[in-house]
C-alpha cells in the first residue's frame, strides 16, 4: 500500500501540482495575467475539449441519467452539510454562505480532469468531462443563490450559467454524436489541438491565480470548511455511488471529482458578492495544498 501511495503521489498528483507551481512562480515574474489566461481557456480551450469528448463518446442514456443524479445529489448533500456546520457554530449569514460556496464549487476542471486522466487513463475522459459539466452547473446555481442577497441577482446569475461556452459546445457535440454526422477534418484538427492545450493552460492559470492571493489568515473556519469539502465530499460520494448503481470508471471519476479542493472561481464569486473574500480565498489555498494528501489517499483506496 505504501508503495502504491508513493507511486500515485509521484506520478499522478505531483505532475499536476508542479505545473501549477510553475504558474505560481512564473506568473508574477513574467507578468502573466490570470484573467487573460482563464478567459482564453474558458471561451476557447474548454469548449473545444468538450466538443471533442462528447461528439465521439458512446453515450448510454440510462447511465448518463444516473451520473447526473449522483453528481447533483452529492453536491446538494455536501452543501447542506456545510450549511449545518456553519449554523451549529452560530456563524453569521455571510459566513454560512461562504461555507456553502466552498463546499459546492470543487476544482473539477483544473485539478479534476488531469488527475482523473492520469490515474484512470483516457478511457475515463468522457466520465470526467461529463461530471465536470454537471458539477459546474450545480455549483454555479447554488453558489450564486448562496452568495446573492437579492432574488433578481440570483436569477440573472442562474441564467448566465446556461450561457457558459462549455455548455453551449455540448449542443453541437450531441447532435454530431446522436446523428453520426461526420466532422470535417479541418474542424477535427482545430478542436483537437485546442482541446489538447486545455489541461496545461488551466494548470498554469491556477498557479497564476493562487500567486495573486493576499491576506492569508488561518482560522478555525478555514480548517472546518476545508474538511467539509475534502473529506465530506469524498465520504458522501463514496456512500452514494452504490445507491446510483455506478461502477468502474463512472464510479471512480464521480468520487474523485467530488473530492477536489474548492475552485478559484469560489473566490471570484465571493469577491463579486462581497462574501468574505479573504476567508474564501484563504480556504481555497489551504484546501488546494492539503488535497495533495487527501487525494493521494483517496486515489489509492478507491
Amino acid at each position: 500500500m505504501i508503495v502504491e501511495i508513493a507511486s500515485i503521489f509521484l506520478n499522478v498528483i505531483t505532475p499536476v501540482f508542479l505545473i501549477a507551481i510553475i504558474g505560481y512562480v512564473a506568473g508574477p515574474r513574467l507578468g502573466l495575467e490570470a484573467r487573460t489566461l482563464s478567459r482564453g481557456a474558458y471561451y476557447i480551450l474548454i469548449p473545444a475539449f468538450v466538443f471533442n469528448v462528447i461528439s465521439t463518446a458512446e453515450i448510454n442514456a440510462a447511465l448518463a441519467g444516473r451520473m447526473i443524479g449522483f453528481a447533483v445529489v452529492v453536491h446538494l448533500v455536501v452543501t447542506l452539510l456545510a450549511f449545518i456546520v456553519a449554523r451549529l457554530l452560530g456563524r453569521p449569514p455571510a459566513m454560512v454562505g461562504a461555507y456553502m460556496v466552498l463546499a459546492v464549487f470543487g476544482n473539477v476542471g483544473n485539478f479534476g480532469l488531469p488527475i482523473i486522466l492520469f490515474h484512470l487513463g483516457s478511457e475515463a475522459e468522457f466520465a470526467a468531462t461529463f461530471y465536470f459539466l454537471v458539477i459546474v452547473v450545480v455549483a454555479f446555481v447554488i453558489s450564486v443563490a448562496a452568495a446573492s442577497g437579492q432574488q433578481g441577482g440570483r436569477l440573472r446569475g442562474i441564467i448566465e450559467v446556461f450561457k457558459t461556452p462549455a455548455l453551449i459546445a455540448v449542443v453541437p457535440a450531441l447532435l454530431v454524436n446522436l446523428f453520426s454526422w461526420p466532422v470535417p477534418l479541418m474542424v477535427e484538427r482545430i478542436t483537437g489541438l485546442l482541446g489538447a492545450a486545455m489541461v496545461p493552460i488551466m494548470l498554469l492559470t491556477l498557479g497564476v491565480q493562487l500567486s495573486s492571493m493576499k491576506n492569508i489568515v488561518l482560522s478555525v473556519d478555514v480548517w472546518l470548511a476545508t474538511a467539509v469539502r475534502l473529506i465530506g465530499g469524498a465520504a458522501v460520494a463514496l456512500l452514494l455511488a452504490g445507491v446510483f448503481g455506478l461502477t468502474g470508471l463512472e464510479r471512480g471519476a464521480g468520487i474523485f471529482q467530488s473530492a477536489m479542493p474548492p475552485a478559484v472561481l469560489a473566490s471570484i464569486i465571493a469577491l463579486e458578492y462581497d462574501l468574505l473574500p479573504d476567508f474564501v480565498t484563504t480556504t481555497v489555498l489551504v484546501a488546494t495544498v492539503l488535497s495533495t494528501v487527501t487525494l493521494t489517499v483517496l486515489l489509492a483506496v478507491v
